[in-house]
């Protein structure tokens, strides 16, 4: 009877070991896995914005009409007979009144 206890005993440590012992263990591989999975995603994701901003590179150096909107939204370009109005408020008669006008 207790070689039987025995014989399971080891059975059963040889069972742990297999499953959760070792340089790498079941828990240690499906995290592995898992990570993979995730790495594997944001390379996917990041590949995306490669190529998005490849193309948006490429209509900065060839499009014209690119061009002309960066120009005009970041440097405040205008064409050949365009205004810029500015309007401002007269800040002696805010401080005198306490209104602007």
């Amino acid at each position: 009877m207790t070689r039987r206890r025995i014989t399971l005993l080891i059975i059963l440590a040889g069972l742990a070991f297999a499953l959760l012992g070792g340089e790498y263990s079941t828990w240690n591989w499906y995290t592995l896995r898992r990570e993979r999975r995730e790495e594997l995603a944001r390379i996917d994701s990041l590949s995306r914005q490669v190529d998005s901003l490849r193309k948006e590179a490429v209509a900065v150096e060839t499009d014209p009409k690119v061009q002309e909107r960066l120009a005009r939204e970041l440097y405040g370009m205008l064409r050949k007979g365009e205004f810029v109005y500015s309007i401002t408020r007269d800040d002696s008669v805010v401080a005198r009144t306490g209104n602007p006008r």
